[in-house]
């Protein structure tokens, strides 16, 4: 049963991931990875905000199999992240490399406290 929990999530997370990234990617006219930016970063609030809910005792472990590992896992994307990331040096946008993983790291981490402290103001 957890298996498809897992599923189902990634059913929705992987088609959004991808046509989130088309979307945000087509209206920056820039070589930085913005749409794998903004996928990250949402993934990371949301995880954020289930780790609150459930620490909370608002959610259960199933919307967090449905959730955190499905729909997160499938959205995120570390290895899209350092593609491109290899690939922004690769071609000498080196600072443009800088940006992607300092600013995805901190960004991430904000967003995943940001959606904790949600949870907390919500449910705890």
């Amino acid at each position: 049963m957890n298996w498809l929990l897992v599923v189902a999530g990634a059913v929705v997370g992987a088609p959004l991931r991808y046509l989130t990234d088309r979307a945000v990617q087509t209206r920056h006219d820039s070589v930085f990875p913005w749409g794998t930016f903004a996928v990250n970063v949402t993934g990371c609030l949301i995880l954020g905000t289930l780790t609150g809910a459930v620490s909370a005792g608002a959610a259960g472990s199933h919307l967090q199999l449905l959730v955190g590992t499905g729909l997160c896992g499938a959205l995120t994307t570390y290895s899209t992240f350092s593609y491109e990331t290899l690939r922004l040096t690769e071609t000498g946008a080196g600072l443009y490399a800088a940006a992607n993983v300092v600013g995805s790291v901190m960004a991430g981490l904000g967003a995943v406290f940001v959606g904790v402290s949600i949870a907390q103001a919500l449910w705890a």
